[in-house]
């Protein structure tokens, strides 16, 4: 069985990781949506909410499943026996990040390979960060998040979106 872990903080899960799950599901017999518990970063929503909001959005996949993780990656991809982690660019800025990644990850656990997918090009322009940032000052995001992630982020931020 081919598990890829796909990790990240989705904070929030956006329609170009919907985007990339639903691709990806095609590909892996299994993937589990790996939403990261980083300490080194502010999240505006709780991992809680995190997982809820992702397991929402993507409950239309039966091959997906949907965690929290808060320990080194390589460890838990090994911990839910993968081999596999999956993850998306954007640019070329993302790819350069991404590559020092896969040279830690390599080091870390050499049985572990991590695969790039591409969001759809009219996808590629949205991040959490900017999504983020437009439902601060209280713009619309329904065009970049799923209804219930606009609704939460509404919430959250405390303006209406």
């Amino acid at each position: 069985m081919k598990i890829a872990v796909y990790p990240g903080t989705f904070n929030p899960i956006t329609n170009g990781h919907t985007d990339l799950v639903e691709r990806a599901s095609g590909l892996f017999d299994h993937i589990i949506v790996a939403v990261g518990i980083n300490r080194q970063k502010n999240t505006t929503l709780s991992a809680q909410r995190r997982v809820e909001l992702a397991s929402q959005v993507l409950s239309h996949i039966p091959n997906v499943e949907v965690c929290s993780f808060d320990t080194l990656l390589t460890e838990f991809v090994k911990q839910r026996g993968a081999h596999i982690i999956l993850r998306g660019l954007r640019t070329v800025a993302d790819f350069e990040y991404e590559f020092q990644l896969v040279g830690m990850n390599r080091v870390l656990e050499p049985d572990i390979e991590t695969v790039f997918l591409a969001p759809a090009e009219h996808l590629s322009y949205i991040s959490s960060t900017l999504v983020r940032e437009i439902a601060s000052y209280g713009g619309d995001i329904s065009k970049f998040v799923h209804p219930v992630v606009a609704k939460a982020m509404m919430e959250t931020v405390g303006k209406d979106i």
